[in-house]
């Protein structure tokens, strides 16, 4: 296999990906992420709504927009003693990495501040910092990089063809836009999209070229499958078929070998046997806990069950902060740009 981390991808050549037969995409997928990473580890991640609601942007997804009404309760900023206390259990309860996510549309200084202070008390307990706050000016992100924060989140959610038929009140140059001062201030980037919204597979092949095709690949890749919350614009829309989400993963994995796929919103309503096929096919992240930010998450102990059923243990800290190298004792027959082009 050619080991190349390639930001050229076109769109036909992801397009043919998605194309694969079944197994043909599962095995070069599965290969690799066998030669990058420990098939049998998965990194365990804890988030956190510091401040719930009220959110004036108005993605269609979100039950957290103060433009629909899904019967969610506005909350302020959480205090700092509270955050870090949640902190200290997510990391009692095996978390390596702590999510504080916070619905602005972009923060004040005076919040940033504040959450700042949550950055350097989450990472004195000794685990990693994950933010996403909404847009970033150049300063913000700066000041985010000074308080020490390892990961910050911020997610494309489809292509730039179909953004706008989800999402009016910022453009897609924005977000990328604030990738840009999070990579430029040193912060490590987490950034994914949302599948099931009614895209197209050309718009998920595009929105996974973007990703793949940015100066350096986000370090981590959060592929969300869509939680229809009544209220919502999207509260009724279709359930994507499975066998499409694992092959999200799947191209997912191949663009970005070195990337964290973290399985993330969706996995309460999804079977264990196809949470199994995305962690074969290259997912090696989740967030556990029974909540995300507003919608429910599976319980831990139906994780440790489907971990232990799998023989799937927990990635230590450490090998989540490295950055991944080639595995020489799992060399792959199948390289993914050959599998582009048959």
């Amino acid at each position: 296999m050619d080991a190349r981390i390639r930001h050229d991808w076109t769109a036909s050549e992801v397009e043919a990906l998605f194309a694969q037969p079944f197994s043909d995409l599962v095995f070069a997928a599965h290969s690799v992420h066998r030669r990058f990473h420990d098939p049998n580890a998965v990194q365990h991640s804890q988030l956190l709504s510091i401040k719930t609601g009220a959110c004036p942007e108005d993605c269609a997804y979100c039950p957290q927009s103060a433009r629909f009404d899904t019967g969610l309760k506005a909350e302020r900023l959480m205090a700092l003693d509270t955050v870090l206390a949640h902190a200290r259990q997510a990391k009692a309860d095996g978390a390596t990495r702590f999510c504080m996510g916070a619905a602005w549309r972009n923060p004040r200084d005076k919040d940033l501040a504040k959450v700042s202070a949550m950055v350097e008390g989450v990472r004195a307990l000794g685990l990693e910092t994950c933010a996403t706050l909404g847009m970033l000016r150049a300063d913000q992100a700066a000041a985010l990089a000074d308080a020490g924060l390892d990961y910050y989140n911020h997610n494309l959610d489809t292509s730039a063809e179909y953004y706008g038929e989800i999402i009016s009140t910022r453009t897609y140059q924005d977000r990328l836009d604030t990738l840009a001062a999070v990579r430029a201030a040193g912060i490590k980037v987490c950034c994914g999209g949302i599948v099931g919204m009614g895209e197209s597979r050309a718009d998920r092949a595009a929105f996974l070229a973007t990703l793949a095709n940015l100066p350096a690949h986000p370090e981590s890749v959060p592929i969300n499958r869509l939680v229809r919350v009544a209220g919502t614009p999207l509260g009724q829309s279709q359930e994507l078929d499975p066998f499409e989400f694992v092959r999200t993963i799947a191209v997912a994995r191949v663009l970005m070998p070195q990337a964290m796929v973290r399985l993330s919103a969706g996995r309460e309503t999804m079977s264990d046997e196809l949470q199994a096929l995305c962690f074969f096919c290259g997912a090696n992240s989740i967030f556990h806990g029974e909540r995300l930010l507003t919608t429910a998450n599976p319980e831990r102990a139906r994780d440790a069950s489907l971990f232990a059923r799998l023989g799937i243990k927990p990635l230590a800290a450490e090998q989540a902060v490295e950055s991944p190298a080639p595995r020489a004792q799992a060399p792959s027959p199948c390289d993914p740009r050959h599998a582009a082009s048959a």
